[in-house]
């Protein structure tokens, strides 16, 4: 999911317990004197196959998925974890799509939905979109024919959730209100992977792996604008106005800046060996990119075009979100104690 400018922060009085199934169960009590917040940890082992993760501005979590190996898929899970200490509050399990073999409908790419408090997921393996409830754990629906289902985004400003089809060319899009698909863009020879938008003008745009552009679909128009970009871009993200797109470049390992206006590229910046995710920083307007390759995450100033700090992290570094000013990166190196991967807090900087 693309960081953007998001509602204030509101409080929860309930805390979120570990529960089996596919359902969270909710405890507990009000005391008079709140317990001191825990200090925030930079990093963490969470869970074996750690995907992607996702901000919820309303309830102060983060949520992240996991899958583990090929199809049948028997272990993946939607887990929601403390931003600040990295605690694993609670897990979801997906619903069971094989009762012989146990396989799962394993979750990959998410985003939440604080307008409806629900959070909505990719199951690339299963070709599909599926939404749960926040509070609850509760899945809502499943969404089929969306071909390796990559990533997701959503707009709740325009009640509207888009995931990328990368096997068919297909960008779709959901109604957040009513779980319904309402629209559908095919572009022929096209590998949509990652999704930005816009929740001004409700336009997404998708990072077209194959083709080396940008697919940018007007919620108004059937006819998608294409706009060059860099080498293998396979990750975008926006400016905080909405006028320019960022690439993760995989091929190149550079961030390319293209003028949506103009529909040109303004600046390459090079990042790492394996660029493979991008966000911005609505605090401060940076741009960070996770280099998978290179097992670096980099900052970059957009206005000078320059990397102002590289971080090291553990190898595969796979997907960045920021939110308050703080870039969450999953990690997929498997170094944690009983092998399983890492999430990482990284704070941007002014």
């Amino acid at each position: 999911m693309t960081s953007s400018t998001r509602s204030p922060r509101r409080t929860i009085a309930t805390a979120l317990a570990l529960a089996a199934g596919s359902a969270l169960a909710l405890t507990g009590t009000t005391t008079a004197h709140a317990a001191p917040k825990a200090q925030p940890v930079e990093s963490a082992p969470i869970a074996k196959g750690l995907y992607q993760s996702s901000y919820s501005e309303r309830n102060d979590v983060l949520w992240a998925t996991t899958a583990v190996g090929r199809p049948p898929v028997t272990s993946s899970s939607l887990v929601k974890l403390d931003p600040e200490t990295l605690k694993v509050e609670a897990v979801v399990t997906p619903p069971v799509t094989d009762a012989a073999t146990g396989a799962l409908e394993a979750v990959y790419g998410v985003a939440v939905d604080d307008e409806h408090n629900t959070v909505w997921t990719t199951n690339t393996r299963n070709n599909s979109v599926a939404v749960y409830s926040q509070k609850t754990g509760e899945h809502l629906a499943t969404f089929p024919n969306v071909a390796h289902a990559r990533e997701i985004v959503v707009d709740e400003v325009h009640n509207t959730a888009w995931a990328s089809g990368f096997g068919d060319g297909t960008v779709v899009g959901f109604d957040t209100k009513t779980l319904k698909e309402k629209k559908r863009v095919t572009v022929e020879g096209t590998g949509p992977t990652g999704l930005a938008v816009n929740r001004l003008t409700g336009t997404v745009y998708a990072a077209d792996l194959n083709n080396d552009q940008i697919i940018a679909v007007s919620p108004w128009s059937q006819t998608p604008r294409l706009i060059p970009t860099g080498d293998g871009p396979i990750s975008i993200a926006l400016s905080r106005t909405g006028l320019t797109a960022y690439t993760a470049d995989q091929t190149a390992g550079t961030l390319s800046e293209v003028s949506l206006l103009t529909g040109k590229v303004t600046k390459t910046v090079p990042t790492g060996a394996g660029a493979l995710s991008v966000a911005t920083d609505a605090r401060s307007g940076k741009v960070v990119v996770a280099n998978r390759t290179a097992a670096t995450v980099t900052v970059v100033d957009p206005w000078k075009g320059q990397v102002v700090r590289t971080v090291a992290t553990g190898t595969n570094p796979n997907h960045v979100e920021i939110a308050d000013g703080v870039a969450y990166v999953t990690e997929k190196s498997g170094t944690g104690p009983n092998g399983e991967d890492t999430i990482h807090r990284i704070k941007v900087g002014k």
